[in-house]
Parts: C-alpha cells; structure tokens; sequence
C-alpha cells in the first residue's frame, strides 16, 4: 500500500483487519482521512510525514501508549481515539497540532493530569476526554481555548476546583463535568457562558448554594447539578429559563420552597428531578402549565399538603415519584387521565381515604406503590385491568375486605406486596397462579386458610414469600420445597402445624427462614436443622416459639455461611445441651436460645465464634460458671444470661469486650464481687446482675459507665457505701440498689444524675439525711428509701412532691410532712422545748390519774370476751392442721422482723415465713392497740371458717391469745396487683389481667350465690388481690365482709372500706349488698386496665375514673388504657382494641348509680368470651 503515493482517503471500517500499522505509511503523504485500523500504535512511524487531516481509530481493541509521533500529525483537524484501551499520559508533543478542532479521547485509560497544553489549542472546538483515570484538577488554560463549545469531563477522577476564568469560554454550548471530585463552589463567571445549552455538574462534591445567575443562561435546555452538598434555596432565576427542558437538582441539602407559579414560564419542561433535598411547602399551583412534562420527581424531601387535582392535565407525564415526603389528603381522581404514566409512587407519606377508582384505568401503568400510608377502604376488582403491571405495592395502610381475585389477570407481575393491611378472608389462592411472580408479601392481615399444596409448581419463580402473621392452618406443604429459587420464606406467627419437613435442603439459596409462633414440631433430634446444612447462603434462622422439644443436634455447627447467621429459637421447648459443635458457626451474628429448658454448661468452643454480637441464653437451666471463653467474642454487644443456676465469678476480662451495650446476668447463683473490669465498658447502656449473691464494695470504676441508662444490681449482698462516682452516670434513667447491705450516707453527687427516673435504695442499712439538693433531679418519678436508718427531714421540692409515705417506710428518724406519715420535724429553740416538756409531764400526769382505772376496767372485759370466743376460734382452725403456738410463729418469721414484712394494713401487718415442715406462710398479725383489729380478727374468722375456692386466700390456721391474734395463710409468691400494676419491675400484658379479672369475678361470684349465705367482701381493690406463683388472683383480707342472713338482701353497716371504690349507697347510707361487691369490681376493673388508681389526683369533683373511661367510649378508649397494653403498632390492632371496648363495658354495667341496674356476677361470665376472642388475637 505504501505505493500508492498519492492516495487522499483511506477507510477500511466494516472489516477483520489485523495485525500491527505498518510504519511503511508515513510515505503516504497526500492521506488527509485515516479510518478503522486495528492493532497496536507503532511507538515510532508511521506518523512521520503525514498530512492526514481526520483520523479515527474509534472503538476499536488498540492498547498501548499514543506514541510521541503524534506531534508530527501538524495537519490533523479531527482526532477520534475513543473506545480503546489507552492509557499513559498525552504526550507533549501533542501541542504541535494546533490545527486540531475535534478531540475525541474518551472511554480509554489515560492517566496523569490533564495537560495544560489543550489551553494552546486556540481552534479547537469540542474536547472529549470523559471516563478516563486522570488526576489533579480542571487546568485554568483550558478557559483561553474561546473557540470551545463542547467540554466534556464527565467521570474522569478530577479533583479540585472549578476554574474561576472557565466563564470565559462564551462559546461554550455544553459542559459535562458530572462523576469527579470536584469541590469547592460553583463559579459565578458560569453566567458570563450565555450560548451555555447543557450544564451538567451531577456527583460531585460541590457545595455552597446555586448561584443566581445561572438563571441567566437563557438558551439552557439541560441543568444537572444532583448529588452534590448544595444548600439553600433553588434561585426563582431558574424557573424563568423559558426553554429549558431538564432540571435537576436531586441529591443535595436544598432547602425552600417552589414558587406557586412554578411552571408559567416552563412551558418546555419535560423532566425535573429535585427529589432527596430537604425542600418544603406545597406542590405548586401552576403545574398543569408544564404540559409537556414527562418526568416530576420530587421524593424524598418535606412537601406536604394535598396532591393537586391539577396534576391530571399532564397528560404526557410518566413518572410520578411523590415519595417519602408528608402530602396529605386524597388521591384526585384527575389521576386517572393520565393516559401515559408507566410509574406512581406515593409512598411514605400521608395520604388518606379510598385508591380512586380512576387509577385502575391507566393501561400503560407498570409500577405502582402507595406502601405506607394511610389509605382506607377496599382494594376494587377493577385492579385486574392493569394488565402491563409488574409492581403492586400497597404495604403499610388500612385497606379491608378481601384481596379481590382479579389480580390473577396481572400476568406480568413480578413483585405484590399487601402486607400490614386489614385485608380479611380467604387467603387469596389466584395469586398462587401468576407463574412470573417473585415476591409476594401479604405479612399481618387477618386472611386464613392453607397454603395451596401444588404452589410449588404454579410459582416456579418465586424468590420472596411472606406469609407471617396471617391466620394460616394446616401443614408446610411438600411442594413448597420445589421452589428452588426461594431466597425469604416467612411463614411466622401462624397456627401452622404438623412437622417442619427435612425437605428444607432442597431450597438451596434460601437465605431467610421465619417459622416462630407456629404450633410446628419435629423429632427429638431436630433433624430438620441437619438439612438445613445444604442451605449455604442462610443468613437468618427463626424458629421461636414453636413446641419443637427436641435436642440440639450435633451437625448444628455445619449450618456455616458465607454471610452472617441470626439463630433465634427462643421458647421451644429445646432440652439437653448445647453441644460443643456450635463452635464451627464461625459466621453467627446472633444466638438466641432464650426460654428454653437447656442444661449443662456454656461449651467452651463458644469463643470460637468471633463475629457474635448478640448471646442470649436467658430462662434455661445453665449450671456452671461464666468462663472466660466469652471475652475471646470480641465483637459481643449484649449478653444475656439471666434465670439460670450459673454460679462462681463474674469474669474480670469481661471490660476487654469494649462493644457490650447490654450485660443481663441477673437471677443466678454467682458470687463475689463486682470486677472493676466492668468499668471499661464505655458503651455499655444496661446492666443488670440482680438476684444474686454478689458481695464486697460497689467497684468505684462504676463511674466510668457514661453511657449507661439502667442498672440493677439489687437483691444482693453489697456492702459499704454507696461510692460518690456513682453521680458521674449522668445518663442514667433506671438504679436499683435494693436489698443489699449497702451503708453510710446516699452520695450528694446523686445530685448530677440529671436523668434518673427511677431510684431504689430500699432494704439496705443507709444512713444520715437525705440530700436536699436532690429536689433537683426534675425527671425523678419512682424514690424508694424504705426499710433503711435515715434521719432528718424528707425533702418536699422538685420530684418530692408527687411522692407518698410508701417511700420512706420504716426508717430511723425521718420526719416532714404528714403525707409522708412521718412526725413534723421540730426545729424550736431548746427554751421552748423545755416548757413544752414540763407542760406535757404535767397533763400526763393527770391523765393516768383518770385512765389507770378504766384500762383496768377494760382489760377485766376483753379476758371475759376472750374466754367467750374460743370456741369461735378453735372451731376456725383447718382440721388438717392444729392451730400453731406463738412462739412457733415468732420462729417461722425471725422474730417478725421487719426483713420478712411483706405489707401492713388497717389492722395489722403480715409477714412472709417458714413453717419447720418447710411449708411457706404468710402471717396476718392483727394490731390489738386497735379495738377494731379484735373485730377483724372474729370477722376473717366467722366468714373464712367455711369457704372453699381456688380464688380465695386459704387459711391454714391461726394462733390466739388474750395479747396476740394471727392468720396464717397461705403464701402467696407473686404478691398483690397493685405491686404488678404500679411497680416498675413488675408488668402484666392484657391476656394476663383478662386472667387475673376472670379469676376475681369466680370468686365473687361463689361468694355471692355459692354459700349458704351470701358473704360481702366489702372492700375490693388491687392491693386485696393475691396472685400464686402461677399467676392465679385470690381474694384476701375479709377483715370488714358481710354475712348476709337468709331473710336479708341487704344491710347497714359502718362504712369502713376504701374510697374511690365504695359503691354510692354504702358510702351515703351505709347501705351494704352484693351490688356493692359488683360496683367495687367495676371500679377495679377500670383501674386495672387503664393503671390509674380512682383516687389519682387527675379526679376532681365530678369528674372521676368512672366518668373518664366513659367519656372515652368507644372511639377513645386508646387516650385512657395502658400504653403498655396496646402500641399503635400491635398486630390485630383493632381486634385487641374491641375486646378492651368489650372489657370496659362490663366494667361500666357494674358500675350503674343505681344498685338494681348493676349486672350480677353471673353475668360478668361475658369476660371469658372476651378471652376466646383475645387469644385468637
């Protein structure tokens, strides 16, 4: 070819030319065009001589550096070397070519700076070096080429500034410098680029706000400036750039709002992108003036209002994204006219009221989302006319009915998602038959029914089902197993039964797996874990709350992943051991095995598992101690190991795991002190070690826990005073240091603990006053120093204000006010006390003169009653049981010592004990300096003496004498309600307290109509309700209860019993009856469900616990019950928040003014039904 001198123009595009460019072409002299070669650039020739003007070598597989022989191309006009694999620098010699108008070299590898020399290319009219790998900054010489009208930068890694001078380019029509790392803000002079068409400086690092004067590029059709830090508002400058066709400003930290009349001088728009910013106010007012807008994208911001019905007149709009902002109100029905939309996405907002019907009108729809709302209503057939749909998406709003069964025309589905709705019926079998679905999501509806048992076949593309929180029955079907491509099964919190099958290790990529709360079993040796093991990529194993009661098999340690593994099986009956295998489990993340019935030790491989965050072995059988295995997991955060018989040490190395957040080792048997080793824990937020038999001082390294916001370390055997560093924990919410042996003085630095909400100090041996500066801590709401040997006053300021004497009980020389129940501190001079002395020695004197007679007197009558009432007493007694001595008595409570006090009463107080056969008592010793206690006493015996039922207190037996009377009953472990209701260590969900009312209402009913005469109680209220260890209410303390005689249906007594629960009759007349019971039981059960005792300070005059609940009912009644019992949230929401309706509704027909409008007991029987409903909750 090289002779062929005098050829002009060679092409040889469109061939399988190979092989290297023969360097024999630079006799060519007269080539001026030079297309589509292959091979590699000679690095010397064949460019010597040539005159060529245009070469393209484009697209094409050349490597290799441009060779320096470039220069010589002097008449080159038009350079292409883009879409190879160059790479180096540009050589120098490239500043020869000064004829050069077109460079085009991108999509190679060049690196280096980009050099300055373009800046002498003073013909040169588009620059073209975008994907590349060069370095360094933007050269300021490229601002001198003024012939330039394209430059093009777009992701070639250029860092630094925008030039100043680059407004200096007036010929400049498009710029891209989009994907580098440019920073710094953009230049002002920019505006001086009036032809400017295209500005794209998207994903960046830009910051500052947008000038202004960009709105005074006039002739721009493209402004893209997304993802970059951009603050401040959007220049109004902008939305007056008649011609523009593109805006987009997505990605940046804008702030403002749009102007109403937006769209009025846009007349060309066709996309705008201003989604991810921080943008408010309403959707514009003039946005049906930009008629040919195709794209509006404004997610992810704070616009709120309603949707305009004037978006229906963009009639070539196709996406639609309106998401994750706060717009309120309807959908417009205008929606539907909106013949070309392919994709609408509202969710995450605030939308309410029905899915207009029009929406199911747009053919051309794709992708609809509406997750996230508030939307009401049901979902119409007419969504079976979206037949180009491939996206559903309606999570997360208020839909009822049934899902309609013309969703089996959306042929094209691929992703329904109806999930946290109110859907009811049958599961929806059609769906099952969309064959190209992949993920369906119908997770927390009140749908039931069984899974299909051929949905194995007719959903051979499933990837994501989630079936949990339905009301399924029936068993896993087989054919389930042969959708290979399942990556999430979710299946939990069903009625499911039947046996988890080992088929499971056919879903080979599955890698979430929810089966908990299910009534799914499996053999004793859980052989479906086993299978499991063929599922390489699980990442997360759910099986709680399932009665597998089985062993944890050997092969658990080859469920090993590449990903990191969440176990939960918590509450399943598991038994055995942990076998040392679960050692190989190198990638768990999360261990739960809580609840269990597990036994032995902690296996010492446990350290193996180096990427553990969470252990949890809470309520098992662990014997053994805590080994120092667990401070290999360097990456634990929580550690939970409560209820179990773990005894020796607290491992010291445990400060070393410096991400624990939460340490639970309460309710064990370890010993020895606290490790100073805990003080390293600067993240820790809770701590928990009650329960145990912990020793020695509080370490003083326990100041160091900054971040901590509970601890409890009460019922142990602390000892020494409680250290000032404590007060360091200024983050703390929660202390409980009760039951200890603490000593010395409570810390003034408990001062700076400005969070604390709750402080137990009770049961200890703490001394001297209590800091008055402790009126400052304003979030104080729980204080208890009972049972310690403080003096002095009682503080009344700031958190004191709202406490009661239950606070301060049984100290050594506390005083105050007489709420407190403490005697007034006298702070008089000692002159006044003296004749305060000799005055009351006087008055004293003459009073025993009058009294020492009539005691006497009194003293000759009670021995001649007491011979009287021993038969009453002796015909009380079990029979089973002689009555015991009171010296038997003083044995069994230590003495009645004030450690074995479990409460105190109107007439006396009761201590728990041990009688010497082992049995457990709860003695009733009656206060005799009280007349009415000798009352009480005869009564309690006269009304127990013949009364059977599982509901009520059992009294063993009783011991008498003319000094001294006592009940012994039954121990009741679980103490009184109003220790569950109002203590904050204690809690009761809501099928606990339908329990515990149920169980009360059985009582009273034998009471009233199962005796041979009908017994009032006449005092009904939490603190009389005694729950056994297993939970079951007994009612106690019939100290002032009625026997009514045959002829009697009511009588008058003394009205004796506890305001805010006495019926209005027995309070005004003393008027007593088995209404009054009823009443009473009403009252409480209002309490127990709302937490608020009738005699809260919030009740005043008229208004009452009874006019507040009902003032409440029905719509209401979630502003006045628990917040603990129902969360907003709460699965079956509605189902849970009738059955409370329900409850308090037999509260108030217990409550009627009127004795005969009241209902009877009998009919209170409506509760268990209330149940049934509850528990299919």
């Amino acid at each position: 070819m090289s002779s062929v001198t005098s050829l002009e123009f060679l092409d040889l595009s469109h061939n399988n030319v190979s092989g290297l460019i023969p360097t024999s072409l630079e006799k060519l002299q007269n080539l001026k065009y030079f297309n589509k070669l292959v091979g590699e650039i000679p690095s010397s020739g064949p460019f010597k001589n040539l005159s060529v003007t245009m070469l393209n070598i484009s697209n094409m597989a050349l490597t290799g550096k441009i060779p320096p022989d470039f220069g010589n191309l002097t008449f080159l006009v038009s350079l292409d070397l883009s879409g190879n694999n160059f790479y180096g620098n540009l050589p120098q010699e490239m500043a020869r070519l000064r004829r050069l108008r077109f460079v085009m070299l991108g999509f190679n590898n060049f690196n280096g700076e980009v050099p300055s020399w373009f800046g002498v290319l003073h013909q040169l009219q588009v620059l073209n070096i975008r994907n590349n790998s060069f370095s360094g900054s933007i050269p300021s010489s490229i601002s001198n080429i003024s012939t330039l009208q394209t430059l093009d930068l777009t992701y070639t890694s250029l860092g630094g500034q925008m030039p100043k001078e680059i407004g200096n380019l007036q010929n400049l029509r498009v710029l891209r410098i989009s994907g580098n790392n440019l920073i710094g803000s953009i230049p002002l002079s920019l505006s001086n680029a009036t032809r400017l068409m295209t500005l794209e400086l998207s994903v960046n690092y830009l910051e500052g706000n947008i000038p202004k004067e960009i709105g005074e590029l006039q002739n721009l059709k493209v402004l893209a400036i997304q993802a970059n830090q951009l603050i401040g508002s959007i220049p109004f400058s902008i939305f007056n750039i008649f011609g523009i066709k593109v805006i987009g400003f997505s990605y940046n930290t804008l702030s403002g709002d749009l102007p109403t009349d937006m769209c009025d001088r846009l007349p060309m728009l066709k996309v705008l992108y201003l989604g991810f910013n921080e943008l408010h106010g309403h959707m514009p007012l003039s946005l049906a003036n930009c008629s040919k807008l195709q794209t509006f994208v404004l997610s992810d911001n704070k616009f709120d209002g309603p949707i305009h019905s004037e978006i229906g007149h963009l009639s070539n709009l196709q996406d639609l994204s309106l998401e994750n902002n706060h717009f309120e109100g309807r959908i417009p029905q205008e929606i539907g006219n909106l013949d070309n939309l392919v994709s609408i996405n509202l969710m995450a907002n605030q939308i309410t009221d029905c899915i207009p019907i029009s929406i199911f009108n747009i053919s051309s729809l794709q992708f609809l989302s509406l997750d996230d709302n508030n939307l009401l209503g049901p979902l119409p057939g007419e969504v079976g006319n979206l037949t180009k749909l491939q996206y559903l998406l309606l999570n997360e709003n208020m839909l009822t009915g049934e899902i309609p069964k013309e969703v089996s025309n959306l042929i094209d589905l691929a992703e329904m998602g109806l999930g946290f709705n109110k859907f009811t019926g049958s599961l929806p079998i059609e769906i099952f038959n969309i064959s190209g679905i992949e993920t369906i999501q119908l997770t927390s509806n009140n749908l039931t029914g069984t899974l299909p048992l051929n949905m194995g076949s007719t959903l051979p593309n499933i990837e994501v089902l989630y079936l949990g929180r339905l009301n399924l029955f029936g068993t896993i079907p087989h054919s389930l197993f042969n959708c290979s491509k399942l990556t999430h099964l979710d299946l939990a919190v069903n009625r499911l039964t039947g046996m988890i099958p080992t088929s499971l290790e056919y879903l080979t990529q599955l890698k979430y797996l929810f089966l908990g709360g299910n009534y799914l079993i499996s053999d004793t040796k859980l052989s479906f874990l086993t299978s499991l093991s063929n599922c390489r990529d699980l990442e997360f194993l759910s099986l709680s709350l399932n009665p597998l009661n089985g062993v944890i098999p050997v092969s658990i340690g080859n469920l090993s992943s590449a990903s990191p593994l969440w176990f939960r099986a918590f509450e399943c009956g598991i038994k055995g051991e942990i076998p040392k295998g679960i050692g190989n489990l190198s990638s768990l993340v999360d261990l739960d095995l809580s609840g269990n019935g597990i036994t032995g030790s902690i296996p010492a491989t446990i350290r193996n598992l180096r990427f553990l965050q969470r252990f949890k072995l809470s309520q098992n059988k662990l014997s053994g101690s805590i080994g120092e295995d667990l401070c290999k997991l360097q990456n634990l955060g929580y550690l939970h190991l409560t209820q179990n018989k773990l005894s020796g040490s607290i491992p010291n190395c445990l400060g070393n795991l410096t991400f624990l957040q939460e340490i639970f080792l309460g309710s064990n048997k370890l010993y020895s002190n606290i490790p100073a080793g805990l003080g390293n824990l600067k993240n820790l937020l809770r701590l928990d070690l009650s329960s145990n038999n912990l020793g020695g001082s509080l370490p003083l390294e326990i100041g160091n826990l900054k971040a901590v916001i509970y601890m409890d370390l009460s019922m142990n055997a602390l000892s020494n005073g409680i250290p000032g560093e404590i007060g360091g924990l200024q983050n703390l919410i929660h202390l409980s240091l009760r039951d200890n042996k603490l000593q010395g003085s409570i810390p003034g630095s408990m001062t700076s603990m400005s969070a604390l909400e709750f402080l137990d100090l009770s049961q200890n041996n703490v001394s001297g006053l209590i800091p008055k500066s402790m009126e400052k801590l304003q979030n104080l709401k729980y204080f208890n120093v009972s049972f310690n040997k403080l003096v002095g006053e009682i503080p009344t300021g700031g958190p004191f204000k709202n406490l009661s004497s239950r606070s301060f009980m049984s100290n050594e020389a506390l005083c105050g006010s007489i709420r407190f129940r403490v005697p007034h501190c006298n702070n008089s001079t000692s002159k006044h006390r003296s004749k305060r002395k000799k005055v009351l020695l006087f008055l004293l004197a003459g009073i025993l003169v009058v009294l020492i007679p009539i005691v006497f007197l009194l003293v000759w009558i009670r021995y001649i009653k007491g011979k009287r009432k021993q038969a009453v007493d002796s015909s009380f007694v079990v029979s089973t049981r002689e009555r015991i001595s009171y010296y038997e008595l003083l044995r069994a409570t230590d003495s009645l010592s004030e450690s074995n006090l479990v409460g105190s009463g109107s007439f006396g107080s009761v201590y728990k004990g041990i009688l010497r056969d082992g049995t457990p008592i709860a003695a009733k010793v009656f206060n005799l300096q009280l007349q009415a206690a000798f009352k009480s006493f005869d009564t309690e015996c006269q009304v127990l003496r013949n009364l059977r039922h599982r509901n009520l207190t059992k009294v063993i037996t009783s011991c008498s004498n003319l000094e001294f009377k006592a009940l012994v009953l039954e121990y009741m472990s679980n103490g009184s309600l109003d220790k569950w209701l109002y203590s904050h260590n204690y809690s009761l969900n809501i099928n606990h307290r339908l329990s515990i009312v149920i169980d009360v209402a059985c009582a009273l009913e034998y009471l009233h109509h199962g005796c041979s005469l009908p017994v009032i109680h006449c005092d009904l209220k939490p603190s009389n309700i005694l729950l056994d260890e297993d939970m079951v209410a007994h009612i106690s303390d019939f100290g002032i209860s009625k026997l009514l005689s045959d002829d009697e249906s009511a009588s008058y007594t003394k009205t004796l019993a506890t305001l805010g629960y006495i019926a209005p009759e027995y309070g005004l007349e003393g008027l007593v009856s088995t209404k009054c019971d009823v009443y009473s039981y009403g009252i409480m059960l209002m309490e127990i469900f709302t937490r608020t005792k009738p005699s809260d300070e919030m009740f005043d005059g008229d208004f009452s616990l009874k006019q507040w609940v009902s003032n409440s009912l029905p719509q209401a009644i979630m502003e006045v019950i628990d917040a603990n019992l129902i969360t907003p949230h709460d699965n079956h929401l509605m189902r849970k928040i009738d059955c409370v309706v329900s409850i308090m509704k037999v509260a108030m027909d217990c409550c009627v003014e009127s004795p005969k409008g009241r209902i009877d007991m009998k009919d209170v029987g409506r509760l268990k039904k209330i149940k049934i409903q509850l528990l299919a909750c």
